[in-house]
């Protein structure tokens, strides 16, 4: 090991320490060094680094969620505030990146991988968002309870239209349809999740569109929004929430269900800008906040950050079972990938650095008050 190598090894055994962790340690989260280049590719490169590194087969860790539990909850990644971090943030703030040509990015690259992906993991019901766990004891318990749960928030009734935006691959039309009797329009711009949606709701009263949801003009009784909040971005915050009002029927009730941070605006992770998630960005507060003031009463805002652990947890084991099978399809740096993407999420929902918020919202106020399900 050159001289500069073993100071850096020093340097990040140093840091780890701070978290708990420990460099060739026996714990499930402590990280075993295959690479000695390890410690110069994260200190230049940040989270981008530890991923790539992770990717190439440079380090494993046993418990992934547990060590990142503990490197989020010491805050050691503030340590490392690289010039990546710096670029994304910049990017962020002054390229409006979710609008025109970019807002089809995340389709193309995430969405489009394949449903043979996405089914193998998220179970029998498509749905990409996390589960309500309060009483369920499995993920697809959790993932019915969630669609049933903003169902009865939406208080949704026989013969009401209703309109989802971002309908991923149409499971919460379905169900919405199946269980309440409603009709519905959802919007998506991802050809792979339209064309499934499609086939999915076929004789329902259901009506698929590949289209950008700035485009929608006309009214619905209800309106919900699950996980695609994250892809709009800070510069259209306030235009997604233009769209809802306008399409909403006076009297009517709107759910948002997005990813959320107790920080200040953030920025996006350069490691899933790049692996996963290009052009996504989690919503703080008071950016949310800012953007439905004078549009909306918030009739209720519910926290339920801690349940997405379970549910990554959960579409891990998936991942895992069905790898033999994706295996044909997907190469071994994939696998590594997913697991530092899933292991690095759990991580981030542990130790309650993002949370899980669903909005409830009226446009002028329910009269006499709304009581909240749970």
């Amino acid at each position: 090991m050159s001289h500069d190598s073993s100071s850096l090894k020093a340097r990040a055994q140093e840091l780890l320490e701070h978290a708990g962790v420990t460099i060739g340690g026996s714990r499930p989260t402590d990280l075993v060094i295959h690479d000695e280049r390890t410690y110069a590719r994260v200190f230049a490169h940040g989270s981008l680094g530890l991923g790539e590194s992770y990717m190439d087969g440079w380090w494993d860790v046993v418990d992934m969620p547990g060590f990142f539990t503990k490197v989020l909850s010491s805050h050691l990644d503030e340590s490392l505030r690289t010039l990546d971090t710096l670029i994304a943030h910049l990017k962020a703030r002054f390229l409006n990146m979710q609008r025109g040509e970019h807002a089809w990015e995340v389709g193309r690259q995430h969405y489009d991988l394949g449903n043979d992906l996405f089914e193998a993991m998220l179970g029998k019901r498509l749905v990409y968002s996390c589960g309500y766990w309060a009483q369920a004891q499995n993920l697809d318990d959790a993932q019915e309870a969630k669609l049933d749960l903003i169902c009865r928030k939406l208080r949704l009734k026989p013969g009401q239209r209703i309109l989802d935006i971002g309908c991923g691959w149409g499971e919460a039309l379905k169900f919405a349809a199946e269980r309440y009797g409603v009709s519905g329009v959802g919007v998506t711009i991802s050809r792979e999740q339209s064309a499934f949606a499609q086939d999915l709701c076929q004789g329902l009263p259901i009506e698929i569109r590949l289209q950008d949801y700035h485009e929608l003009d006309e009214r619905f009784d209800a309106i919900l929004s699950v996980g695609m909040f994250e892809h709009v971005g800070g510069k259209n915050y306030r235009s997604w929430f233009e769209v809802a009002r306008r399409c909403l029927q006076p009297g009517g009730l709107v759910v948002l269900h997005s990813i959320g941070s107790n920080a200040a605006p953030g920025r996006p992770d350069p490691w899933i800008e790049k692996y996963i998630f290009p052009n996504s960005v989690i919503p703080a507060m008071s950016q949310v906040a800012a953007a439905l003031e004078g549009l909306f009463v918030v009739e209720d805002w519910h926290n339920f950050g801690a349940d997405y652990d379970r549910t990554l947890m959960a579409w891990r084991d998936n991942f895992d079972a069905a790898w033999p099978r994706l295996s044909a399809s997907y190469d071994e740096r994939f696998r590594r990938m997913w697991h530092f993407y899933l292991g690095c999420s759990a991580g981030v929902f542990r130790s309650r650095r993002d949370q899980l918020w669903q909005l409830t919202l009226s446009a002028e106020g329910v009269p006499g008050g709304y009581r909240v399900p749970r």
